[in-house]
């Protein structure tokens, strides 16, 4: 029977700490873990992907198919759990989103049997802190020029990148709900909770759909 992982991922050299914790079951694909980890930083999947495992590269079939340079090194992801690439808390292993912009992330296992009633569900993302950085900003480095331009109407380029990104940028900015829509789990247990010392009625309770909003 499958056990609950907790995992935390951070993206690495970010100008500002960025990162999300969040629980999945012990026998998700790496194909489908990648799914859930897009949602929960907030990237769009429009670029390629792979996950890093000690010296070994899992990538999606179609990618590993379609490479005429591929010599037979990277590995299905679709084939692989979480569980057997990862089976002790504390374990590591890093996921590279846009290889070229080179978004590096790194996943600890934190708990291989989580449980707490607060998330009982399959997939959910519990906590994090700051955006996403936006897609094709350039990397860690065009972030941090994105970041100084954005939050300065002063800056040569502010009116430019705000054009560009379409609005204002808050890099402070983390929704957990909109996170958790997204993974198909409706309501937030901090409004209801929220609420109910309130005295009010609750808004409703987590139902975890399996659906996402973009299903």
């Amino acid at each position: 029977m499958p056990t609950s992982y907790l995992l935390k991922i951070t993206l690495k050299d970010a100008p500002h700490a960025i990162w999300r914790r969040f629980v999945v079951p012990s026998d998700i694909t790496l194909g489908h873990l990648h799914h859930v980890i897009q949602a929960v930083m907030g990237w769009q999947d429009s670029h390629l992907h792979a996950f890093i495992v000690g010296k070994l590269y899992y990538k999606s079939t179609f990618v590993i198919d379609s490479d005429p340079f591929n010599e037979g090194n990277d590995l299905p992801e679709e084939e692989y759990t979480l569980e057997s690439l990862a089976p002790k808390k504390g374990a590591k292993f890093k996921y590279w989103y846009d290889f070229g912009d080179d978004w590096t992330h790194e996943i600890v296992v934190e708990s291989v049997d989580y449980t707490n009633p607060d998330w009982s569900y399959p997939i959910c993302c519990i906590e994090g802190v700051r955006a996403c950085p936006p897609e094709d900003c350039g990397g860690v480095y065009g972030f941090a020029d994105f970041c100084e331009a954005i939050a300065d109407p002063k800056h040569p380029e502010h009116k430019e990148l705000k054009s560009w990104y379409g609005g204002k940028y808050d890099p402070e900015r983390f929704d957990l709900d909109a996170i958790n829509k997204k993974l198909g789990v409706k309501c937030s247990p901090a409004s209801t909770k929220k609420a109910t010392k309130k005295k009010s009625k609750p808004r409703g309770m987590w139902v975890f759909t399996g659906k996402s909003d973009e299903e």
